[in-house]
């Protein structure tokens, strides 16, 4: 790769974070005027409506029984549990405590892999999981003041998230990438449809409201499409890095939209994770293994987040 072609990828994948984090945002934002469960079937119906048009533009339509493989129905499960936990938490948390946790998830998948798939695991990246899980601790603060129960929520939907990625790289070869977005929107979508009345009902909606879940579920097809492009235009080495950006855009929405100051705990337990995270790509390139660099791959695109 060229330089100009990792600095455009790196640029692909700093646009694609803030296309997930200012879709974040926007629910957060709506989730102040109705349950969650309404927000996730609504913005789940436009976005649904999307990723259908898309796989069917694409041929990804053609064998729609792929969506029965116990692997696209176990992602399509990761995925529910971690939009539904993720949901929860950032209903309650600023937004940059939230993205913070989820920055583990690198660390989570390199974890699991070695745990789940066998893959090696050399111990300067079991020191880098370990280092990066007490950052996790730090933020979270379990039994101090500052302990807010939701970030365990947070914690969950990393967990749910690292399983949903795993078995992502358990798929066939030949079961299109569309067609288990398609499932797996589709999932949400019904869920939050189920969640509406045990969260508190139906919440008369505006033409504002309309718009706002129509604009985040736009801006998850739109950072999907970019980092799949950030991922096909540069070295993932030098690409992945630059996934971490979503924290500065989570910083920065939190403080203009909702008026989120962080505390020392929650930016020591970010440059925590941050860094261990850093290394832990850097010791993958070294030993050319590269379970946490596919974790930034498309796979990684959170389609119901």
């Amino acid at each position: 790769m060229t330089i100009s072609e990792n600095l455009r990828g790196s640029l692909f994948m700093v646009v694609s974070m803030a296309g997930f984090t200012i879709n974040d945002a926007l629910v957060k934002f709506a989730a102040e005027q109705m349950n969650l469960g309404q927000v996730m079937l609504v913005r789940g119906l436009f976005a649904t409506t999307l990723i259908v048009l898309l796989a069917w533009h694409q041929g990804a339509l053609r064998a729609p029984q792929l969506v029965f493989h116990p692997m696209v129905a176990l992602r399509a499960m990761g995925e529910l549990c971690a939009t539904v936990f993720y949901l929860l938490a950032l209903q309650q948390m600023p937004i940059a405590n939230v993205s913070a946790v989820l920055q583990a998830l690198p660390l989570a998948v390199t974890m699991g892999a070695a745990l789940f798939l066998g893959e090696r695991v050399g111990w300067r990246r079991w020191m880098a999981i370990a280092v990066g899980f007490t950052g996790v601790m730090i933020i979270v603060r379990p039994g101090f003041d500052g302990f807010n129960a939701f970030a365990l929520l947070a914690l969950l939907s990393v967990g749910f998230s690292a399983l949903r990625d795993l078995t992502t790289r358990r798929l066939p070869t030949h079961v299109p990438s569309l067609l288990v977005s398609v499932a797996t929107a589709i999932v949400v979508t019904l869920c939050g449809g189920f969640l509406i009345v045990p969260l508190g009902g139906w919440t008369p909606m505006t033409a504002g409201h309309v718009g706002l879940l129509a604009a985040a579920a736009v801006l998850l097809l739109f950072g999907y499409q970019f980092i799949i492009m950030s991922m096909r235009t540069g070295d993932i080495s030098f690409v992945a890095p630059f996934r971490y950006t979503a924290l500065l855009w989570a910083i920065m929405l939190g403080y203009l939209m909702f008026g989120d100051v962080p505390d020392l705990a929650m930016i020591v337990g970010s440059i925590i994770i941050v860094g261990s995270g850093l290394y832990t790509l850097y010791r993958e390139r070294a030993s050319a293994t590269a379970p946490a660099a596919q974790s930034t791959s498309p796979a990684m695109a959170p389609d119901g987040l």
